[in-house]
């Protein structure tokens, strides 16, 4: 039986999102702002949950209705048949995002909530279950825009972002969904070697060799959320966390080097824990004094921004970069995100697409890079007409 479902994600991400879902067989895909809606079956439920890269948690949404007071919010929810949904040895927990002039306060409309499942149970049995924030067996999603409101069970748990093969983290990591977006958005599939110039504690080797190799994100994680719904398939989700039959070989290398030793122990760290440190090799080097250990490569690399590390010299790490690209990696494309505009014109290359994502609060521009050999003109000259 199909129902519908949200999947929830970060700003700039959506479209790459959908992509994915479709993949995986959902039907009805509408992108909305920082998720995607979608129906299908549990065997979908789960498989977005080990499979998408982008998704930050799927909600299977099990009550809609008009509220336009705390009050009646109580009301309409403890109509609702809870105890098909949980039980009371069971604890739970409740998520609550209000965007309405009616509902000043989302943790009050959390808490009305919560007073309408407990009395609910109270009435019917004399007892109920007991609310814990946190690693509650059940969450719950609580969405209200205005007069609408939407309640869903949370299928996910912990962020999917949260992949669970990190060990340890430098002082300003990238996001794993971000990260695998920024990858997909790049075409990256795994079709040439991979290189990360200042690859701190490695989430892009990481998620590129995982997409390389189409090993499902979630597989790394303890456990997620629906594992504990009364409706949970237990061998029809462990078929389909042991099937490996989508898993490819990927015969290229990914490369990642840094300036500190010390961040590079932790993404080796990061690299073993994921058990991909036979198709990632790490080396320690400045921007000024790399090498380049492969030709006619993907470069994608998030570089300080100033905000959270402070480089002595951010312009001239800029302009280094720049540099790395024009005269060490011509025929490569290069891709570089950065909430630091002036930083990103140090340079000095024109780039082909931007595309605006956040990475946390900060706003970004991810830029592309076309990488060639001379200038700029005599590339174009050079071109086929038509392309």
């Amino acid at each position: 039986m199909e129902f519908q479902m949200i999947a929830k994600t970060f700003l700039g991400l959506e479209e790459v999102l959908a992509s994915e879902l479709k993949a995986l067989g959902a039907r009805a895909i509408q992108i909305e702002r920082r998720a995607v809606s979608f129906s299908g079956n549990t065997e979908l439920l789960y498989k977005a949950n080990l499979c998408c890269r982008c998704a930050s948690r799927i909600l299977k949404p099990i009550a809609a209705f008009e509220a336009n007071s705390p009050d009646q919010l109580y009301r309409r929810a403890k109509k609702i048949a809870w105890e098909d949904l949980l039980t009371i040895e069971q604890s739970f927990a409740i998520d609550a995002t209000v965007y309405s002039e009616y509902f000043k306060h989302s943790k009050f409309a959390a808490y009305r909530l919560k007073d309408a499942i407990a009395d609910r149970f109270n009435e019917k049995y004399g007892k109920r279950p007991s609310v814990q924030l946190e690693a509650p067996d059940i969450r719950l999603n609580l969405h209200i825009s205005q007069q609408h409101c939407t309640l869903s069970l949370d299928s996910s748990g912990s962020s999917l972002h949260k992949r669970g093969y990190r060990t340890g983290q430098g002082e300003a990591p990238l996001n794993e969904a971000l990260a695998a977006g920024m990858l997909l958005m790049a075409g990256w599939q795994g079709q040439t070697d991979f290189v990360d110039p200042m690859c701190g504690s490695g989430t892009l080797l990481i998620e590129a060799a995982l997409i390389a190799l189409n090993i499902p994100p979630g597989i790394f994680r303890s456990e997620f959320a629906f594992e504990k719904w009364k409706d949970f398939d237990k061998e029809l989700f462990e078929q389909l966390y042991n099937d490996d039959s989508q898993e490819r070989s990927f015969s290229g290398k990914i490369y990642g080097s840094d300036a500190s030793g010390t961040v590079l122990k932790t993404a080796l760290r990061n690299i073993k824990s994921a058990g991909l440190d036979r198709y990632i090799e790490l080396s320690k080097a400045s921007i000024e004094d790399m090498e380049a250990p492969t030709k006619n490569c993907l470069i994608v690399t998030n570089p300080p921004y100033g905000e959270r590390i402070v480089s002595e010299d951010l312009f001239g790490l800029y302009a280094s970069l720049g540099s790395l690209f024009k005269h060490r990696f011509a025929g490569s494309t290069a891709w570089v995100i950065s909430s630091h505009k002036e930083c990103l014109a140090q340079i000095g290359l024109k780039p082909s697409r931007k595309i605006r994502l956040l990475n946390g609060a900060l706003d970004c521009s991810y830029n592309r890079y076309d990488l060639f050999a001379g200038k700029h003109k005599q590339h174009m000259a050079s071109r086929p007409s038509g392309e």
